[in-house]
């Protein structure tokens, strides 16, 4: 079904064996922070804690490391032409029916912020994107997810062109967010997607639907940790 090179082709075992284009065909690459990232404590959350163990090749697995391999690039990567899993031109990313943004826009703000975007008045913000870096996203989330925030498909729907699934988010939250105090739980929200690929099954249009509350509900639980240089947990430092 996949074509030589495609973002929707099995892992090989080489490099991460959920994530495509992370060690090999990137010379040239400009990476975030200087060279590939390791995914190994994320991959070990995913591996305990996910619920389903698609057939090798299944178009389940499939979609699941396309995914994977698309986070991976926004997160790490710096310039569009550097990315693999999409058509250049043509991405565009929509979360809850808001206007969809395009692949410079999302490596610009980072996926959190991407993601995280609510058209909620500012004093009812759980999280406030505007007011988010790249950096200082990454940053809030890893420090609340030491072990990562694994990732998983639960359904597919339909396949190509137009790949309809059902996706589960999760990790255990063992650092300080956003000054309230871990609880050691497990966090997770459910979610539904829609990813349109073009010929080479590189993705055109990603659509995201999904309950922030389902996140924050479990990060704001912890009790607020006392600091005496911020009177608002949500003020930038």
């Amino acid at each position: 079904m996949a074509t030589q090179g495609s973002p929707l082709e099995p892992v090989g075992s080489v490099g991460d064996k959920y994530r495509s284009f992370l060690h090999e065909g990137t010379d040239g690459t400009l990476w975030r922070h200087g060279g590939p990232p390791s995914y190994d404590d994320v991959n070990q959350l995913f591996e305990q804690g996910r619920t389903k163990v698609w057939p090798e090749g299944s178009l389940e697995e499939i979609v699941q490391n396309a995914i994977k391999s698309w986070e991976m690039e926004v997160s790490h990567k710096t310039r569009v032409q550097d990315m693999r899993t999409i058509s250049p031109g043509k991405f565009s990313l929509v979360v809850n029916g808001r206007q969809g943004l395009s692949a410079e826009e999302v490596l610009s703000i980072g996926s959190y912020n991407s993601l995280l975007k609510t058209s909620l008045p500012e004093e009812f913000q759980y999280y406030k994107p505007e007011k988010e870096t790249f950096e200082s996203s990454h940053e809030a989330f890893r420090s609340a997810f030491p072990r990562g925030f694994a990732w998983e498909v639960l359904e597919v729907y339909s396949g190509p062109p137009v790949i309809a699934f059902k996706f589960r988010h999760w990790g255990y939250f063992e650092g300080p967010f956003k000054g309230h105090s871990p609880t050691g739980e497990l966090v997770e929200f459910k979610g539904l997607g829609r990813l349109k690929v073009d010929e080479s099954l590189r993705a055109e249009e990603v659509e995201i639907y999904y309950d922030p509350g389902e996140l924050f509900g479990g990060l704001l639980k912890g009790g607020k940790v006392p600091d005496s240089s911020s009177a608002c947990p949500f003020s930038n430092k």
